[in-house]
């Protein structure tokens, strides 16, 4: 098994994820759990306070355990078990398309012939545009910046916060021993809310001066950025020996963090099925018939959060605190919000 890598090394942006159930039980699947834990945070609490610094709910999207992780350190962690299970890992090649039977083109011109061929080169896709899989990419006019922070005293312990404020949101997470993860997502129409790279720490100050002491130790000269949401509808994703995953296949915004969750079962679920049956486009067929399902539903649930967090009138703020505080109350809708997590794919019996 080969990887191709269009940068020269491996790496990942310095800022923090959300690791759902779903996704721990795929790291104890390749046996990276342990490792990835060590370096993390469990989370007992996540904590969502209004625009008046009001808690309007306590653990709504928790369901099974929580970690919360520095990204690079999943990133590294992820590379360091491929590499023990045999994979190579090639830098500085950069694939521009692939072929439904199973040729996959690189920008020098070359082109390398696989059994399958798997595209998870992001909401950009090249393997993916190039097979015509793509049914809709769509801007879904928000974003966010992510920064890393050296953690101290004044940062919350196995618990997680955010805090909407008009279409503005703010997240505190703790994130790895040393590190704490800072989430600052607005509208792209909020110009000076947009620019985080330099850092405009006064903007975030003014709406949110519980957070000083964080808003303070992003620097000025911040990795992070502020990056758009998309969402990606594919036609399929397969096309004879080439599957696409990840933000490829169905890039949604992070707003009930599953989308490298699913990503991670999905990648379980297509090695079951390749591991499962004798005929390669048999085996995409089955693991696309079973997974797509789901992650079309989480991707219509997260649109919708991030409408109601992002996009709600300003007029209208004290009413969007009470809807959140009754849905969270409702086992009926927790239990629709959290369908996800719950999800872990079994296609060893499938026939």
């Amino acid at each position: 098994m080969r990887v191709h890598e269009r940068g020269p090394e491996l790496r990942e942006i310095g800022a923090g994820i959300f690791l759902w159930e779903n996704a721990l039980r795929a790291l104890e699947y390749i046996g990276a759990f342990e490792q990835v834990a060590k370096l993390g945070e469990r989370v007992e609490s996540p904590t969502l306070f209004d625009h008046r610094h009001k808690v309007v709910q306590r653990e709504w999207l928790r369901h099974g355990r929580l970690y919360t992780v520095v990204r690079s350190n999943l990133h590294r962690t992820l590379a360091d078990t491929a590499i023990a299970a045999g994979v190579e890992i090639v830098t500085n090649s950069r694939v521009v398309g692939a072929t439904p039977d199973g040729t996959l083109k690189l920008e020098d011109g070359t082109t390398v012939k696989a059994d399958v061929v798997v595209g998870a080169d992001g909401v950009n896709s090249k393997v993916r545009d190039s097979l015509g899989l793509a049914k809709a990419v769509v801007d879904l006019k928000d974003g966010c910046g992510r920064h890393l922070i050296p953690r101290n005293s004044d940062d919350p312990v196995g618990t997680t916060i955010e805090e909407w404020h008009g279409g503005r949101r703010i997240g505190v997470v703790p994130s790895s021993p040393t590190e704490t993860y800072i989430f600052l997502c607005c509208p792209e129409s909020d110009t000076e809310g947009t620019q985080q790279q330099p850092f405009r720490r006064e903007t975030w100050l003014k709406t949110y001066p519980h957070y000083a002491s964080q808003i303070e130790r992003i620097p000025d000269d911040t990795e992070g950025r502020w990056a758009k949401f998309y969402d990606v509808e594919a036609r399929s994703w397969r096309a004879g020996r080439v599957a696409i995953i990840g933000d490829a296949a169905h890039a949604m915004s992070p707003n009930l963090g599953q989308a490298a969750c699913v990503a991670m079962t999905n990648a379980v679920a297509l090695g079951q099925a390749l591991s499962m049956k004798s005929e390669v486009e048999d085996a995409l067929r089955t693991w696309e018939a079973s997974e797509r399902p789901v992650v079309d539903r989480i991707q219509r649930y997260s649109r919708f959060y991030g409408w109601l967090g992002t996009h709600w009138p300003d007029n209208l703020l004290t009413m969007r605190s009470g809807l959140i505080w009754s849905l969270g109350r409702s086992k009926t809708v927790q239990r629709r919000i959290n369908f996800a997590a719950d999800h872990f794919p079994n296609l060893t019996t499938a026939a």
